[in-house]
């Protein structure tokens, strides 16, 4: 998530528009501390609201686990982790390395 301050936001107003268009979330600061998040307005948010948008795009991110996205998002965990399936959203992600070991570990 690209982090902009408000005292520099009318320099990077564009850059906060090519993030929101490449569906992208944006933290924008004041001070240092968080002041909003900018959510794209695309169909998850249409048709799943405000919390769940920006839940999805939190987990796909990596900032959240599915377990606190499912929170924010007021679901279950389990019909969290259906929604973001459907979606196309991998609900695991291993790095190759960390799978190997994984697996290798039930040898």
């Amino acid at each position: 998530m690209q982090t902009f301050s408000i005292r520099d936001l009318h320099k990077h107003s564009g850059d906060l528009t090519c993030e929101a268009e490449a569906g992208h979330l944006a933290l924008v600061t004041k001070h240092g501390q968080p002041l909003f998040v900018s959510v794209p307005f695309d169909d998850t948010l249409l048709q799943s609201g405000v919390h769940v948008a920006l839940a999805i795009n939190l987990f796909k991110s990596g900032e959240l686990s599915s377990g606190k996205a499912a929170e924010l998002a007021r679901m279950p965990k389990l019909a969290f982790l259906e929604t973001v399936s459907r979606l196309g959203i991998p609900v695991v992600d291993y790095p190759a390395e960390e799978l190997k070991a994984e697996l290798a570990n039930f040898r």
